[in-house]
């Protein structure tokens, strides 16, 4: 049979670059099966519910604040070692619609620890709904993504390898999740440290909950601790911000300082 040739979108571009540099690293999966009913009861008493992505989101950076290790990326330039980050920068899969295409882009929320549930429930909106190229990051993404391919390929690896510029284009950790379409990835790339995911959560509360991490960076032990701990935030701190949200519109104004 004959086909027909298609060009590769500038978008599909950019998670082709992406992947070339996630899959040398050396990546473990560790999972942990939670009981989130805690946290389900805080968000059900909610006329206008956080969605599980903000609540996940903060929830990590907040662990991220005691575990030092989920702050580290292994750089190479100009001699392998690690850089440790005073705080997190998440780094947010979104997928959007542009020229009629489903396209995968990343935004960065940076220092998610230090913002209310609110202020991050609206970036993440904002992210999900303004047109593609009014958000700054995604036009330069996008812009990036029309380079040459050797200027692309240079460019990243520097800007994954020189420390101090790895969190401005690319975060500490990523957040990738399809629980709202009813699947989970079990085996995501990225070429951060980490990966936070999650699946379906059922009706008990129960959700499966994994941290993808890479090997040089930390180990299996650190991570399961990690989830451990994570389970204790998720179903303590956060819901005690959740019940904190009140119902007469205070916190959706003050969520509206939030920007992309």
């Amino acid at each position: 049979m004959k086909g027909r040739h298609q060009k590769i979108s500038a978008p599909r571009r950019l998670v082709g670059d992406l992947l070339r540099f996630s899959v040398a690293i050396p990546r473990v999966t560790v999972q942990r099966r939670m009981n989130l009913a805690p946290l389900i009861e805080a968000r059900a008493r909610q006329s206008k519910r956080p969605t599980w992505t903000v609540l996940f989101l903060k929830g990590f950076s907040l662990l991220a604040q005691e575990v030092p290790e989920l702050r580290r990326a292994y750089v190479k330039f100009p001699w392998p070692r690690f850089y440790e980050y005073p705080v997190s920068v998440a780094s947010i899969a979104h997928e959007r619609e542009l020229d009629g295409e489903r396209i995968v882009l990343l935004g960065t929320v940076k220092a998610p620890e230090h913002r209310t549930i609110a202020d991050l429930q609206a970036v993440v909106d904002a992210a999900r709904s303004r047109p593609v190229l009014e958000i700054k990051e995604f036009r330069r993404a996008l812009k990036f993504a029309r380079q040459p391919l050797p200027i692309r390929w240079i460019l990243m690896w520097l800007g994954l390898n020189i420390g101090r510029r790895r969190t401005r284009h690319f975060g500490t950790f990523q957040l990738s999740v399809y629980s709202g379409l009813g699947a989970e990835s079990l085996n995501p790339l990225t070429p951060l440290t980490t990966l936070l995911n999650w699946g379906p959560i059922d009706a008990d509360g129960t959700v499966n909950v994994r941290i993808l991490y890479d090997h040089r960076v930390m180990d299996g032990a650190n991570v399961a601790r990690a989830l451990v701990r994570f389970e204790q935030i998720l179903n303590d701190a956060i819901v005690a911000e959740v019940n904190d949200l009140s119902d007469d519109g205070t916190n959706e104004s003050a969520s509206m300082r939030g920007a992309v």
